[in-house]
């Protein structure tokens, strides 16, 4: 078991005690905490154990490695929270539930199951669109899982969102792999979130970005800093930072490997 650096009353009142303008929490796997001049934002929370009781005792179990930072009920205080695609880990009712008040974000293609599992109707976003909430502009750029695909009406079934806040520019990936012109459609921006526990057919789930594959899309994009998701989360399906870390280093990419509930004062860095 990974302990977090900070968990319960402990993280909530570091995030109270930010010193702003814009700050950043890991909350395990693709979860992302957001504060940005008083309001916060939610990235891809998974806040509850309901893959492990979904898959006890079957030949997949998901065994958590990441004690839970923080239990989603006191994170009332966010106001948006967004969910890249449908995966359970992505698209958590467990979590979505517990924040009735947060404004949901989610991809078009989903409406429907979005407002199934959070018990309120979403706003929905689609490839190219922006949408402004809560002081935070989201933008929806394709993910590959592991392939870009689309629903019957054309609506892409996985995004990625950048996110701008105030001067500062956020990539979060979601789950994706890399794609043809992904580092010219996204752009330059001052933090990126990649995912980086890799594809390995054994695991039957699909796959993200390498470590190594996540470094260097960092430095094409540019990203003024690398953040790595997607791991440490499930022991069937994660893999170490080391090679991340090395290739970012040898690459000359800036880079931050965060444990669980720890934060970091992000800015402009472009």
């Amino acid at each position: 078991m990974i302990r977090p650096l900070r968990a319960g009353e402990a993280f909530l009142a570091d995030v109270r005690a930010a010193p702003g303008p814009l700050d950043l929490w890991w909350l395990g796997q693709s979860g992302f905490l957001v504060a940005h001049e008083g309001r916060h934002l939610l990235l891809d929370p998974y806040l509850s154990d309901s893959l492990t009781h979904k898959y006890a005792g079957t030949d997949k179990p998901h065994e958590r490695m990441t004690e839970l930072v923080i239990e989603p009920e006191k994170l009332g205080f966010v106001d948006v929270v967004t969910a890249s695609h449908a995966h359970t880990d992505h698209l958590d009712p467990d979590t979505l539930r517990a924040l009735p008040g947060a404004t949901l974000v989610a991809p078009r293609a989903h409406r429907e199951l979005a407002a199934e599992r959070s018990g309120r109707e979403p706003v929905t976003i689609d490839d190219g669109e922006t949408i402004a909430v809560a002081g935070f502009e989201i933008t929806a750029v394709p993910a590959a899982h592991e392939a870009i695909e689309r629903d019957e009406a054309g609506h892409m079934l996985h995004l990625g969102y950048v996110i701008r806040c105030g001067e500062t520019t956020i990539y979060h990936a979601g789950d994706t792999v890399a794609y043809t012109g992904m580092a010219e459609r996204i752009g330059p921006v001052d933090l990126a979130l990649l995912p980086i526990n890799g594809r390995a057919p054994e695991r039957r789930v699909a796959g993200n970005l390498t470590g190594e594959e996540a470094a260097a899309l960092a430095r094409a994009l540019p990203a003024g800093l690398v953040v790595p998701m997607h791991y440490e989360m499930f022991a069937f399906n994660t893999e170490p930072p080391d090679a991340f870390a090395a290739a970012c280093e040898r690459l000359g990419q800036p880079y931050r490997v965060l444990r669980a509930g720890e934060s970091l004062a992000a800015h402009a860095s472009r």
